[in-house]
């Protein structure tokens, strides 16, 4: 019987010729880039050095720093919103009415002046120029230099504010007011930026900074001063029969402190005073946070 012969499989072997490097990737050109980018900036940042000046840079300086205000309330400030309110047209939050009967309010001497007679310091009598004494004279020349002064200082005080950066974002809350007296200054609360501790007269940490920026700039001007604390309309009593009247007085005086304290001068106080809820700011919303305030005025040399 005769077989079939067994067909063995053919391999075949190619041997390749040279021997090729291993392909490396891109990874060193990111990290060249980077390194270009890197120099290009600093190199950038040696020619801004060179080509501005010590105001500019500290712009530039203040436009990269960011704003941190640390939140002292807890009334829902910690929400979605940040204690801001969807309600009210400046986003403060207002916090819940009450019933009860509201006090006369009473704005005094420093309510604004409405009059163009009361911010230029006229007199009686003194209708034509050419008919004032003297005397007369002197006080409006006075009266003059007392709102350019004023004018100053409220321009320094606010380039202080814009230039801090732990207070630029608190820059609002200070607020200037043409008064009969003189120049009244605000330091106004909201819902997200308490003065004082809850129901004493123990000032934050954020508001002593602030007062003292406050009394920086004042301490630069001769005028005498006057010191006035406000509350909302909540019904506070506390230990020892405390009361609204007496919390804003307490909180009158501490500021008058914290302004001693920064280089005022305690001769220059005329008056300290509380006055509680019957002065508003906002007048037709009696517990709007903001109408718990300080108010420091710069009187007029002169307040005939």
């Amino acid at each position: 019987m005769k077989h079939d012969p067994v067909i063995e499989p053919e391999i075949i072997y190619r041997k390749v010729k040279g021997h090729a490097h291993a392909h490396h990737g891109g990874a060193w050109k990111i990290a060249y880039a980077d390194f270009v980018t890197a120099m290009m900036a600093f190199f950038m940042l040696l020619w801004i050095l060179g080509a501005t000046t010590e105001d500019q840079r500290k712009g530039i300086a203040d436009y990269f720093t960011p704003t941190v205000i640390q939140l002292q309330n807890s009334g829902g400030s910690n929400g979605l919103f940040g204690g801001r309110s969807v309600v009210a047209p400046d986003g403060t939050a207002v916090r819940p009415q009450t019933t009860g009967t509201r006090p006369v309010t009473s704005s005094g001497s420093d309510a604004p002046s409405n009059k163009p007679g009361d911010a230029r310091g006229k007199t009686a009598g003194s209708g034509n120029p050419k008919d004032q004494t003297p005397a007369e004279d002197k006080r409006a020349a006075d009266r003059a230099a007392d709102e350019a002064r004023m004018a100053r200082m409220a321009q320094a005080l606010q380039a202080r504010l814009e230039a801090d950066p732990t207070l630029k974002g608190l820059k609002g809350q200070v607020r200037f007011v043409k008064t009969r007296d003189g120049l009244r200054i605000d330091i106004v609360e909201r819902a997200d930026f308490a003065m004082f501790a809850l129901g004493t007269s123990a000032p934050t940490r954020d508001a002593g900074t602030l007062v003292q920026t406050v009394a920086r700039a004042i301490a630069e001007t001769p005028n005498r001063l006057t010191v006035r604390g406000h509350t909302d309309a909540l019904g506070f009593s506390g230990r020892n029969g405390t009361s609204n009247w007496s919390l804003s007085s307490a909180r009158a005086d501490a500021t008058r402190r914290l302004l001693m304290g920064a280089g005022i001068d305690g001769s220059r106080f005329r008056r300290i005073e509380g006055v509680a809820d019957t002065d508003p700011y906002v007048q037709d919303a009696p517990l709007d946070p903001r109408n718990r305030r300080i108010s420091v005025t710069l009187l007029y040399e002169d307040p005939a």
